[in-house]
């Protein structure tokens, strides 16, 4: 991990010099295909209504980096805020039914502004309002990658947000930090651009601690960003800076890298296409997963979860077996099959996940019992495992 001092500005932070002066090219140099997350503070004037005159900055250099032939997808928070403003509401309101109206109202605004300034330099525009419940299903999963591929194919560039209007808590994704992240698996971008209002990563809160330093690069997923990032983020937004470096974690499942930089840097979009290394640097060195196994593993989530024996655990993490009755010593939850369930050790670990053959009731009937056994306790047998380790994805964290 490359760390380096620099200052700290909760407004308009500057990016550390040495981050700018790194020896290797940004990520966003190589990459053609990019999604780009704009948060709230950036795009609503600190929650003060859209901003034009931001919006036709991203407009202005999204459309540039478009002329050069890379593909571009946008993330846009600032529904909700510009909703706000909106209806004469001082305060974000707690109740969902509020929210939803007013992201309702600000969603108007939002997408109008967008699509008025790409328009301004010759670019199309398309809205994509999405709901985890639209990426846990796999057929709803695998329309709404056909469709963005299509756009992108057609030099569309897509608009992408949280359909709050209808979305509830169980099918929530929380933040579009984690929505781009989900996005950049979607159509395997190279790159996930986070634009924030604060510089990049300390390794502490530098307005707490004198001591803390500039994270210019590190490897994404590495476990001691996550205690790095504590804290909430702006007033105006719902993701802190632990959100982005979990949505980096998750990004790089699919091989997209991840950098978490300053919105408020002049055309910082241009310049890391040109090789200029600004903010965080999340390199993604992970193994790749393949497009089935994103889909499962990007279930924020489960519909249950089954608790393993430690011979069990073993079986999948070092064996890399398929999961039999046998190994299973509870189940929790409700699901059908064909669901995606958490598979935990006897500590309450995730260590794997899958799609089950089995409902819950049956599985709690067959669990501990040898698979000989399934067509003696449920009359049939749709399968020996209950869930074949083609279908199975080990995850050695908890989400």
């Amino acid at each position: 991990m490359n760390t380096t001092a620099a200052p700290f500005s909760s407004t308009a932070p500057a990016t550390p010099e040495s981050a700018t002066a790194a020896s290797t090219p940004s990520v966003v140099a190589q990459a053609e295909r990019l999604v780009v997350k704009v948060g709230s503070s950036l795009v609503t004037n600190e929650g003060k209504g859209i901003d034009l005159n931001a919006v036709e900055q991203w407009a202005e250099q999204i459309a540039a980096l478009h002329v050069r032939g890379k593909q571009m997808v946008l993330v846009s928070s600032g529904a909700i805020a510009e909703g706000l403003v909106r209806l004469g509401w001082p305060r974000r309101p707690s109740a969902m039914h509020e929210l939803q109206a007013a992201a309702a109202v600000g969603q108007m605004g939002l997408i109008q502004a967008y699509e008025v300034a790409f328009a301004r330099h010759g670019i199309r525009t398309a809205q994509i309002l999405l709901t985890h419940e639209d990426l846990a299903d796999r057929h709803r999963y695998l329309n709404a990658r056909s469709t963005m591929y299509t756009l992108l194919g057609l030099g569309v560039v897509p608009i992408v947000n949280e359909n709050d209007t209808v979305v509830t808590d169980e099918i929530r994704v929380g933040d579009n930090d984690t929505l781009g992240a989900l996005v950049t698996n979607l159509i395997e971008a190279d790159a996930l651009i986070i634009l924030t209002d604060q510089a990049g990563l300390y390794t502490a809160d530098p307005r707490k601690d004198p001591g803390a330093t500039f994270v210019a690069h590190a490897q994404a997923g590495d476990p001691s960003l996550e205690a790095m990032a504590g804290g909430s983020g702006s007033a105006v937004g719902t993701g802190g800076m632990l959100t982005k470096i979990l949505a980096a974690k998750r990004a790089a499942n699919s091989g997209g890298h991840t950098v978490i930089a300053s919105g408020r840097q002049p055309n910082v979009l241009l310049r890391l296409a040109q090789g200029e290394c600004i903010g965080t640097e999340l390199r993604a060195e992970l193994p790749v997963k393949s497009a089935r196994q994103r889909w499962i593993v990007d279930h924020l989530r489960t519909r249950g979860r089954i608790t393993l024996d430690p011979g069990a655990v073993k079986a999948l993490s070092t064996d890399q077996k398929s999961l039999l009755p046998i190994g299973v010593v509870a189940v929790e939850g409700e699901f059908e099959r064909g669901d995606v369930v958490a598979c935990v050790d006897e500590h309450g670990v995730e260590c794997a996940r899958g799609l089950i053959n089995y409902s819950s009731s049956d599985t709690r009937r067959i669990m501990r019992q040898p698979s000989q056994m399934i067509m003696q306790l449920l009359g049939s047998m749709s399968a020996p495992e209950l869930i074949h380790r083609d279908n199975l994805v080990l995850t050695a964290h908890k989400h």
